[in-house]
């Protein structure tokens, strides 16, 4: 029998999850002991990296999960392939960080409609030696300027993520195309990336909310361009339209937005922290109705 790309997720998804029912679960998880209701199936949510790297979904699903008994499949990846599974109808819901991208996907019939959910920002960061000088520079154009200047390892995304989207516009503003043996395309996640900047001493940009959750794991980089308004960083999330993909869990994804979008998850977003520190602002219409 021929499996179609969506049932191989979902048979991938719930075959991690046998395999991994020795490990003990964590207070952010759900009891593996609660089985997920078949009559609800699953939801296949297509996000970006910052969001399962953070820590952010281990800590707001177990409350969606729980209300509405159905298990969440998360498949972390960039922006751009996250919204291509979306497209292909192999996601049900999107919660992604690109608007020009976002708003493409609407127009092109893909997604219901795009709700705002929250925001952080970008960061650059690299190593205390600083050999590109960026300490303390805070326009984002100028320190790129200097990166390029100096050839100074850059560790890119280069995956077609929010993150590199926003690196790409970035450079695009400097009027520069990076090339040479100093700019690294990894075609890799964020999380991942750190870890090659770190090893290679090297600059890269970086969500905020990744970052500190990496350097709260000790690695050895440091936030060196901060605070520019073009390193605002706003996060989506779309239901994927199911007039044009009939396939997907369109009453769930619904649903998973109505969640995401409401005061109490906002609540939630806001609550999550680490090293006493917000990584997500809520942003919602019922966020900002009730914090006028």
């Amino acid at each position: 029998m021929k499996l179609n790309k969506r049932c191989l997720i979902i048979f991938l998804s719930l075959s991690f999850l046998v395999l991994s029912g020795c490990t003990a679960a964590t207070p952010t998880q759900p009891s593996e002991a609660e089985p997920v209701s078949e009559t609800t199936g699953r939801l296949i949510l297509a996000t970006t990296t910052s969001t399962q790297d953070s820590g952010l979904l281990d800590y707001i699903l177990p409350d969606f999960e729980s209300k509405y008994d159905i298990g969440v499949d998360v498949i972390a990846v960039g922006t751009g392939e996250a919204m291509a599974m979306g497209a292909s109808g192999d996601a049900d819901v999107l919660l992604v960080h690109a608007r020009a991208k976002e708003e493409a996907f609407i127009e092109a019939g893909d997604g219901t409609a795009r709700y705002d959910v929250m925001y952080n920002d970008f960061v650059i960061v690299g190593p205390a030696s600083d050999p590109a000088g960026l300490k303390g520079v805070t326009s984002v154009i100028d320190a790129f300027k200097m990166l390029a200047e100096s050839e100074a390892p850059f560790i890119s995304r280069g995956d077609e993520s929010g993150t590199h989207t926003k690196e790409m516009g970035i450079w695009e503003k400097v009027g520069l195309v990076p090339e040479g043996d100093w700019y690294i395309s990894a075609g890799q996640g964020m999380g991942a990336v750190l870890t090659m900047a770190a090893e290679q001493q090297a600059y890269t940009l970086s969500d905020r909310a990744t970052f500190v959750t990496r350097q709260a794991e000790g690695i050895s980089l440091e936030i060196l361009t901060e605070g520019d308004s073009l390193l605002f960083n706003p996060y989506s999330v779309i239901p994927v339209n199911p007039e044009k993909h009939p396939n997907v869990n369109s009453q769930m994804a619904q649903a998973f937005a109505d969640w995401l979008i409401s005061l109490e998850t906002q609540e939630l977003i806001a609550g999550y922290q680490v090293n006493d520190m917000q990584l997500f602002m809520p942003d919602s219409d019922a966020w900002r109705a009730a914090h006028p």
